[in-house]
């Protein structure tokens, strides 16, 4: 809880068996009042390993839905907790949890409605593991972004994510991709609303354990980021209308 808010911290995991338990315990449990684990169809124990490390909310999927709808999963279960700021937080122990305190204050304070964690403002990406042609793709799809959607972020590719529950009631998050591009099209449909996005210095973690994506995954998801960023810049100029700008229809029907 801060200043009267209710925080829960949000983990979209598949085969996090190996770093879960790490990852949970540098949660700072004297801010965050709930912990909810999506278990995409593990093929090893994360499911049970989330439960008897005491984890309470524990969603597991019985077939794979993907990055997206994993995240999809835990967002409504969030809000449906009550949740007033929202933290995704990955199982694999890339992202550290000691930045929450940071990200909730933020938010918390209303400075910002939504807050990331760049691994690219402190210029330590490459030395904390990150490939080479990663970074270069990073750089040159952070670029494109921001001249087709008329923002400025140092990275849109960044898994660490805090939200109030302002931000998750007014985008249509279900109507995105269940793919790795669902992150995109969520700070696309962001900035879209006019909400304002902060960021904080990230360290950068690749190592065995971590999750990752192949160069193959790699390619379709800056093929996805693009096909964003266009379909931003269409709908922001009037030339065409997409569903995922749309709110989300309880929303709609509630406004005057």
């Amino acid at each position: 809880m801060y200043k009267g808010k209710k925080v829960i911290a949000v983990l979209p995991a598949y085969n996090a068996a190996l770093t879960l338990e790490k990852t949970y315990k540098e949660i700072p449990f004297d801010l965050v009042d709930e912990v909810i684990l999506c278990d995409d169809a593990s093929k090893d124990n994360t499911s049970e390993l989330a439960r008897s490390i005491g984890i309470e909310h524990v969603i597991t999927h019985q077939t794979n839905k993907g990055y997206g709808g994993n995240q999809k999963s835990l967002y409504n279960k969030a809000l449906e907790l009550g949740g007033d700021i929202v933290i995704m937080l990955h199982p694999d122990y890339q992202y550290t949890p000691k930045l929450i305190p940071a990200m909730v204050n933020i938010i918390g304070d209303e400075l910002y409605p939504v807050v990331l964690g760049s691994r690219i403002l402190g210029k330590g990406a490459l030395a904390g593991g990150m490939p080479l042609y990663k970074y270069i793709a990073n750089r040159a799809l952070t670029l494109t972004q921001n001249l087709l959607i008329n923002y400025k972020l140092s990275e849109y590719h960044t898994g660490y994510r805090a939200f109030s529950r302002e931000v998750l009631e007014l985008i249509n998050f279900n109507a995105n991709s269940d793919d790795f591009v669902f992150d995109n099209e969520m700070l696309s449909q962001i900035i879209y609303a006019g909400f304002h996005i902060a960021e904080v210095t990230c360290p950068t973690k690749y190592f065995e354990e971590a999750s990752s994506i192949n160069f193959a995954r790699s390619s379709k998801y800056g093929l996805g980021v693009l096909r964003v960023s266009f379909s931003h810049l269409l709908q922001r100029l009037g030339l065409g209308r997409f569903r995922i700008y749309e709110q989300p229809q309880k929303h709609a029907q509630a406004r005057p």
